[in-house]
């Protein structure tokens, strides 16, 4: 069996060359301080926290099932949680199954959606589609590479560029993901002809709402706990390798052996094999997890169910005893993480092969470097129309922006165009104001009205002209 098609269940040894890692260095200038860091973090961290605050809660759209109690409490909460617009909840009605057969689908979720976006003149606007508990997860259909199984929200995500062409997307298989490895693009439309749809859910109503609770008070603070299974070299070990190469030292764990990471606190990201790792033989990790904090992992059917398994029941790689199956699967679930406490987590409702879960050292480096939940896990995944989910708040972002509020907080050698933010890692980042509602308040605590002619247009898009070693400054391009 080749490598890209090892399935997680069942997965083959591979060899892989391993990525070797440069250690280069930007430095700011200009008149800030001096500041240096290692670019082997994959992208641009000030360049992904303007990303971040250019998307705001205008760029959701809620989806609501109203056969389901749990799905309009959930959908009601995240809408007054987030303030989003009242235009921007879309109302349908369907099974409340946790399968759905596909023209069922069309008929019910994604033309209803379409109808939503269209009506309102929401089709450019909207960046993220939220589904909650009481949605289908899967739709059924036949299995392997070509088949047309696949989960609701990976075809939604396809809503986008079928709306524009005016011809349903190809069923049979997967299709490639336009947005995959792009970590230092803005996501936009059309650049990006695809949907982020992410869903808020858990074991029950109250866990739902507890994931909107901690993305509101995600930190930017923890460190990302990285376990492999064993030291061998095979492809999702170098992923895990890589991903902690291109983290910060100090804010990784990583493990290399077969013992299993219990007991880890002060988490704010998280990657491993699951249960697929022959050495983890508990259902929970015992974890203290961060607000904020996202999960993945190498499970084929974690995100099959959100039904809550009995207490006694344990994840393990017994494929043979039906007793140790829970819904058909003895895999572990995406919704024990949830229940522990992480804020975000990816999922797979049927055989995704390994070759197209997410690449965790995508997802984590661009979590840290501020890109919000939905765009971080959406980069790191190679195919649309396939068989991921991704749970959370698509706002979620572990690094919240402050600008000065008073004239005197402005940096005296900021330059035009520019706010100087405290960094964690650095002493100072150069940045342009990245909404409406912080150009609003720039332009009250300057008293030289420095920043009015960003008052007119505050959606510019963002460039850098951090260049290998050179220095990082981020302007509006003219």
């Amino acid at each position: 069996m080749e490598a890209s098609l090892i399935s997680v269940s069942h997965r083959k040894r591979c060899t892989a060359t391993m990525l070797k890692n440069t250690n280069m260095r930007c430095r700011f200038r200009t008149g800030w301080r001096a500041c240096r860091r290692a670019a082997s973090i994959l992208g641009l961290f000030a360049f992904a926290v303007v990303l971040s605050g250019q998307s705001g809660p205008q760029r959701v759209l809620i989806a609501i099932n109203d056969a389901s109690s749990a799905s309009q409490e959930i959908g009601s909460y995240y809408l007054a949680r987030r303030a989003i617009p009242v235009k921007n909840v879309c109302h349908l009605r369907t099974t409340t199954n946790e399968e759905i057969a596909r023209p069922a689908f069309k008929r019910e979720i994604a033309d209803p959606i379409a109808e939503c976006l269209q009506k309102q003149g929401l089709t450019e606007t909207v960046f993220y589609i939220v589904l909650t508990t009481g949605f289908p997860l899967g739709i059924y259909g036949s299995g392997g590479t070509i088949g047309d199984q696949a989960s609701v929200d990976s075809e939604l995500t396809l809503l986008y560029s079928d709306l524009k062409s005016g011809q349903p997307h190809a069923t049979a298989g997967m299709l490639r993901n336009p947005f995959f490895g792009k970590s230092g693009q803005p996501f936009a439309h059309p650049d990006f002809p695809i949907y982020l749809v992410t869903r808020l859910t858990a074991f029950d109503v109250a866990g739902a709402k507890a994931l909107v609770d901690r993305s509101l008070k995600a930190t930017n603070r923890g460190k990302f706990v990285i376990d492999m299974d064993n030291p061998n070299d095979h492809q999702g070990n170098d992923w895990l390798r890589d991903a902690a190469i291109r983290l910060p030292a100090s804010r990784v764990v990583f493990d290399q052996t077969i013992n299993v990471l219990y007991g880890e606190t002060d988490v704010i990201g998280y990657a491993s094999w699951g249960s697929n790792d022959a050495s983890r033989h508990r259902r929970m990790l015992g974890y203290q997890w961060l607000p904020g904090a996202i999960v993945t992992e190498y499970v084929s059917t974690d995100g099959r169910t959100f039904q809550r398994p009995p207490d006694s029941w344990t994840p393990s790689g017994d494929w043979k005893t039906p007793q140790a199956q829970f819904l058909g699967s003895p895999q572990g679930l995406t919704a024990d993480y949830l229940q522990e406490g992480a804020t975000g987590a990816s999922g797979h409702v049927y055989e995704p092969y390994l070759i197209f879960t997410p690449r965790p050292d995508l997802l984590l480096p661009a979590y840290y470097q501020g890109r919000n939940l939905a765009e971080s896990y959406y980069l790191s995944l190679p195919a649309l129309s396939w068989q991921n989910i991704v749970v959370g708040d698509p706002l979620c972002v572990r690094w919240a922006l402050r600008l000065p509020r008073r004239a005197a907080e402005f940096p005296k050698n900021a330059g035009d165009n520019r706010i100087c933010v405290p960094s964690s890692r650095c002493s100072e980042i150069a940045i342009s104001p990245p909404s409406r509602e912080t150009f609003g308040r720039a332009l009250k605590a300057s008293s030289a009205g420095r920043w009015k002619r960003f008052a007119t247009n505050p959606s510019r898009a963002y460039s850098s002209s951090c260049i290998a070693r050179n220095r990082k400054v981020y302007r509006p391009v003219n």
